[in-house]
Parts: C-alpha cells; structure tokens; sequence
C-alpha cells in the first residue's frame, strides 16, 4: 500500500538548482610552511658559522678572552702616545715661533736703523747735487719702504714679515749702490777733467781703512754687515766728490764776468790792432761796458794790484793750484794786494787802461809765468758747472 502524497516537492525539484557543496575552511598550504621554515633555519646557522669564524670573537670562545683584551689596551696606548707626540711638537713649533717673532723684532730695528742711515745719507747726496732714481725711494718724504714693514707683534705671518724685510733690505743696497755708482762717476769726471788741466787735487782714498777688533770665528747667519760696508763705501764716495768738487770751486775756471757774450780777441798769434803785423796775444778779450764788475775766476790770494805795461791797471790772483790769473785794462781795482778772494768775488771794474782800444777785459792764465790758453780752463768750467748747481 503507497502512502499518500502530500503533494510538496522539494525545492530542487522545483527550481532545477544543483545540490550544495561542502564549505572549506581558509589556512596555510602545508608546501609553504614548510618552505619558510626552511629558509629561516639556513639563515640561522649561516649567521651562526658567520659569527663562530670572526678571529676576535673565536678568540673569546676559545678562552683567548685575555689576549684579545690585551691586544685592544696596546693599541689604546699607542694612539695615547701618539696625542702625547703630537701635543709635544705642538708645543715645540709655538716656542720656535715665539723664537723667531723675537729674532725677526730685532732684526727688523736694526734694519730701520740702517734704512734710516741710508737716507741719511741720500740726504747728503741731494745735498752735494747727487740725484738717482734708488736714492728717491729713501728720502723723508716717501716713508713707503718702512711703511710697509708691518710691525712683527701686530702679525703672527712670519713669511709676510720676512718678505717685507727683505724688500726694504734690497731697496736700501739698491739706494746704496746708485749713490756710489753716480758719485763715484761723477768724481771721476771731474778728476778726468781737472787733471787735463794740470790740476791733481787731494782726495781722501783712506777714510775707510781704520779696521779692528779681536778675531771671531764665523758664525753662521751673522752676515748683517754687508749694508754697512755698503754705506761705508757710500760715504768714502761721497767723501771724495765733495773733495773733486771742492777742487772745482778752489780752480780758476770760472767765468770772470756774469755774462761773456762775445770775444773779441783769442789765444795765441793774431793780427795787432795797433802795428796791424803779427803778434802773440796772451790771453782772451771779453768786450763789455765801462764799468762792467769783474770776478774772480777762482778761489786765491791777490797778489799784484798796480800797472803793468801793456796792461794797464792790472789785478793779479795767485791759486792754490800754482795757476795765476790776470785781470787787465781795468778802470777800477775793487781788492787789495795780499787779500784772499773766493770765486766769483768782484775784484775790479772793466776799462780801457794801457794798451787798448776799447772797453774790455783781458783775461789771462799763466802757468808757471807762462802764459796758457784760457779757453781750455772756461771750458772746463762750464762742463763742471752743473755739479755745483749752476
């Protein structure tokens, strides 16, 4: 017998659908894991033979702790040791600094000391009509060479110092040696000059040979002498071109009269103004106006004040270097027979005494009592001038 419908069918039936599935649980792939776990495990025991192979730290786990340790104090006590080296030379560079700030303070006072000599002694150059170019950088006036010396405690750069002592020494050597170089040149000149003329002044040749002292040895960097023997050779330069240029003052190669325009009459044979034959004439004629002043052309002593025949009233003026000049046809005597007259001291008046025809000065240089072109003696004259400012 079936049993009765109930006449419901089940939803699958009704709607077709499939039957459900089991649900599945979310986790970890056992592959996985066990890969991970693989992995750190190879990287723990690669960090373990790593760490086990390190010298140091093998040491300490092979009971060389006290090795290790000891190694580590050495090299702390070696870097110690050489702070302590360090701070030592240290030490020892500032007291060689100090050492040579002080060396090169007094250097430096010595060195303007003689730079202070050397303009001195430019001084005295321009003062005797020297000039040079290395001379002008030495003068009062220009204070550039110690200006720029800076003073050693107000810097602490040893080699600025330094360079600026060896500029300013080589500045003043350079002053140094064109002072001797143009004086010596120029006493040499006038020597050449006189001594065409027969006149041999004195010179002082040993002003600089008074030396002494008791023997030292050598010592080394103690050369500092070389700018005084310089100035020594300076002054002894000095010293003689003020002597030559004494002698050109002291010759008679002066003009006998402020202005000599023209001659008239030479040296030596001519036609004669009154025989109209021929005839020596002892000197040189210089036409100027009655009453013109006439000069002494050199320092000396009068020796001759009067007439002579020929000469009329005539002066004579016997030099220190034997020479005797002759101041002829004068209107007018203005020294006395034994007075001594520097050069360019008025003596007379020009005239037209004795043998003349007109106003004019006959003057004459006699070496000797022979009579001696005067011409040579003016012209020497006139190319000495300028070294006494004229």
């Amino acid at each position: 017998m079936r049993a009765k419908s109930t006449g419901i069918r089940p939803a699958s039936k009704v709607f077709g659908a499939p039957p459900p599935k089991a649900i599945r649980e979310p986790g970890i792939r056992p592959g996985l894991f066990y890969s991970a776990f693989a992995a750190l495990l190879g990287t723990n025991i690669l960090t373990l033979v790593g760490f086990l192979m390190a010298p140091d730290i093998a040491a300490l786990l092979n009971g060389q702790n006290d090795v290790v340790v000891s190694a580590y104090e050495d090299r702390i006590a070696q870097l110690r040791v050489e702070v302590d080296r360090l701070h030592s030379r240290q030490f020892a560079q500032a007291g060689d600094i100090n050492l040579q700030l002080q060396e090169l303070s007094q250097q430096q006072e010595v060195l303007l000391e003689q730079h202070q000599l050397v303009k001195q002694l430019a001084a005295k150059a321009a003062e005797l009509g020297i000039e040079t170019a290395a001379a002008d950088s030495t003068r009062d006036d220009d204070a550039a060479p110690v200006a720029d010396i800076a003073p050693v405690a107000a810097t602490g750069d040893l080699a600025e110092v330094s360079a600026s002592m060896t500029r300013m020494m080589d500045e003043s050597r350079m002053a140094l040696a064109a002072l001797s170089v143009s004086a010596t040149e120029s006493t040499d000149t006038i020597l050449d000059v006189l001594d065409g003329l027969g006149i041999k002044p004195s010179m002082p040749d040993g002003l600089t040979d008074a030396v002494g002292g008791p023997y030292q040895p050598p010592v080394e960097g103690s050369d500092g002498s070389g700018i005084v023997d310089d100035a020594n050779d300076v002054y002894l330069a000095l010293a003689r071109f003020k002597a030559a240029r004494g002698a050109i003052d002291l010759a008679p190669i002066h003009k006998p009269m402020d202005s000599l325009s023209r001659i008239s009459s030479t040296f030596g044979n001519r036609k004669d103004p009154f025989t109209g034959g021929r005839a020596f004439h002892a000197g040189l004629d210089f036409p100027a106006p009655k009453g013109t002043t006439v000069l002494s052309a050199g320092y000396g002593k009068v020796t001759f004040v009067g007439e002579k025949s020929g000469y009329g009233n005539l002066v004579e003026i016997t030099h220190l270097t034997g020479l005797v000049t002759r101041y002829g046809h004068l209107s007018a005597v203005l020294v006395k027979q034994g007075q001594v007259v520097n050069t360019g001291t008025p003596i007379a008046k020009v005239g037209s005494t004795g043998r003349s025809t007109g106003p004019h000065l006959h003057f004459e240089v006699r070496r000797k009592d022979v009579a001696v072109d005067p011409g040579k003696y003016l012209a020497a004259g006139k190319r000495l001038a300028r070294f006494l400012g004229a």
